[in-house]
């Protein structure tokens, strides 16, 4: 059995000076004052924006993510209903790797403990049982029914900024509840990463990381 950590992957270029420019010169069309574009007039429209909850101008940019992530974690992504998501398949995709094995990700928070030998000796039951269905002739959709919520699955999913900022804020600060360790894993990274490409538009995310 593969085990494999979780991880995530941007696949747009952020240019964040570009993002805010393109936004606040849709935004000014709402107030007629567009006369008042400067060079460095977008960071403080935007700013404003956000602080007045006129959000729905965040709506007029999009970026896309590919998240590698376990099964369990990837029910909770496609929840944000206002996104667009692209999944591999558990009904089409054989989860026999070319060494003949299934992957998985790992619970980080289980290392070093007692339970981490029982998820692996479950993961590793599930994988005993999958394989011998494929080498019985099942085909995948018929065998997926043991797979374990570890399995690794790849889903890419694409927002709006706004959308995006409602997912940062369930899944990474937690403001409805504690988001799930391997939820937070790839979220407060992606966080912290887009924090940094693209200006004002989640300062105000903060991240308890206690």
């Amino acid at each position: 059995m593969e085990i494999i950590n979780a991880k995530y992957e941007i696949l747009d270029d952020l240019d964040g000076k570009a993002i805010l420019k393109k936004i606040e010169r849709i935004a000014r069309v709402c107030y007629k004052s567009e006369y008042k574009i400067t060079d460095n007039s977008a960071k403080r429209m935007v700013k404003n924006l956000i602080t007045n909850k006129h959000e729905a101008m965040l709506e007029h940019f999009s970026f896309s993510v590919k998240f590698i992530v376990d099964r369990g974690i990837s029910h909770e992504i496609v929840r944000h209903r206002l996104a667009s998501f692209a999944q591999e398949s558990t009904r089409y995709c054989n989860y026999k790797n070319k060494d003949g094995e299934i992957t998985v990700i790992e619970p980080y928070y289980l290392k070093n403990t007692v339970d981490y030998n029982n998820w692996l000796e479950a993961c590793t039951s599930a994988e005993r049982s999958y394989l011998a269905l494929i080498d019985n002739g099942r085909t995948p959709q018929e065998a997926r029914s043991v797979l374990p919520n570890s399995l690794k699955t790849e889903i890419i999913m694409t927002a709006n900024l706004r959308e995006w900022r409602h997912f940062f804020k369930l899944r990474a600060v937690g403001t409805t509840g504690k988001p799930h360790p391997q939820m937070t894993e790839v979220t407060i990274p992606l966080l912290n990463e887009v924090k940094n490409k693209i200006p004002i538009v989640f300062d105000d995310i903060a991240i308890n990381e206690k």
